[in-house]
């Protein structure tokens, strides 16, 4: 299903100096036709009561469907950018890691829409599950819109 031969070394490099650096987001394997990787539940993913946060889980499921997206394309033509995400919280966790296993339900060729189950590494339960949909635009379209004009907000 992939475009490319991507390899778990490869994906890492994307991880640079960004959200998922900053919340020790680590891919952590690669099927053919799903994507997994984790996060810690500490300090940087936990909110004021020692739990999960829920924007924590939203960001592990959309750095692995736009990655998994991404990776059904040809980044020299296209863009995969997310449009709407929505996640179900299941269970708190207060400690360890939970991943995050991402698989397609629907990969057309403008828009997409990845689930991504999340675990506890621990015990295996599910903590959440949500669903990401995800455009497919023209590599072009993004910096033209930085120069559009904005109305409201």
């Amino acid at each position: 299903m992939w475009f490319k031969p991507y390899t778990l070394e490869m994906l890492q490099s994307l991880r640079a100096a960004n959200m998922g650096h900053h919340i020790g987001f680590e891919f952590t394997e690669l099927g053919p036709d799903f994507l997994k990787g984790r996060i810690p539940v500490d300090h940087r993913t936990t909110q004021p009561f020692g739990i999960l946060h829920g924007g924590a889980s939203c960001v592990l499921s959309e750095s692995l469907g736009s990655v998994a997206s991404w990776m059904t394309i040809d980044p020299e033509l296209y863009r995969a950018v997310g449009l709407e995400i929505n996640c179900n919280h299941i269970r708190a966790v207060t400690e360890g890691f939970v991943t995050g296993t991402c698989t397609p339900l629907h990969v057309g060729r403008r828009t997409q829409v990845w689930q991504t189950d999340i675990t506890e590494d621990a015990t295996g339960k599910r903590v959440a599950v949500s669903r990401l949909t995800v455009a497919i635009i023209d590599h072009g379209t993004l910096s033209t819109q930085k120069d559009a004009v904005h109305i409201g907000g």
